[in-house]
């Protein structure tokens, strides 16, 4: 699957439909799954569990650089990405997995709107953003395009997240696409 890659004017263009995502309450718009490196499974729904984050997502299993002992991140369980981000830059709904995030959703994950500790219910779920901060990796640049991982991570739109956020379970529980994403 080729995706174009947009140049930053082009991205830069989208920012005023991303910055008219809902504040308050919005919608779990795609819940992907990574079973293991490489691979993606679209969901219509999912378990989310403190412990195992996603459930059969390779989170648990998989460590991290953040880590002293390069174990899984408590703080980096779930990746959110907005759906109004990921549609730019991916162009085509089918390509939305390859940004790799597990939860896409039409929410406001600005810094101002959705600070460290804000909890979210997602179906019979809670989640709760962390303060660790979500950039983006070689794959998301090579994937999306350099000028993609610049517009994300730049300094003056750094408080958007537009990378999306990290957060944990706080409370395990079915979530299915469409589900209302509500501030707790």
């Amino acid at each position: 699957m080729t995706i174009r890659q947009l140049t930053i004017d082009e991205l830069v263009a989208g920012l005023d439909a991303i910055r008219e995502a809902p504040a308050d309450g919005g919608v779990l718009e795609m819940i992907v799954r990574r079973p293991a490196v490489g691979v993606r499974e679209t969901l219509e729904e999912g378990e989310l569990d403190p412990a195992a984050g996603l459930v059969g997502d390779t989170w648990s299993s998989r460590g991290s650089r953040r880590t002293a002992d390069g174990s899984p991140h408590p703080a980096m369980q779930i990746n959110v990405m907005s759906a109004r981000v990921v549609a730019l830059l991916a162009q085509d709904r089918s390509s939305w997995p390859l940004a790799g995030d597990q939860l896409f959703v039409d929410l406001d994950l600005s810094e101002a709107n959705l600070p460290a500790g804000t909890r979210l219910a997602i179906g019979d779920a809670v989640i709760e953003v962390t303060a660790e901060p979500h950039t983006g990796c070689g794959k998301f640049a090579a994937r999306f395009g350099v000028d993609a991982t610049k517009f994300v991570n730049a300094a003056e739109r750094r408080p958007l997240n537009l990378r999306g956020i990290n957060a944990r379970v706080i409370q395990g529980g079915a979530i299915r696409r469409g589900d209302r994403v509500t501030k707790v």
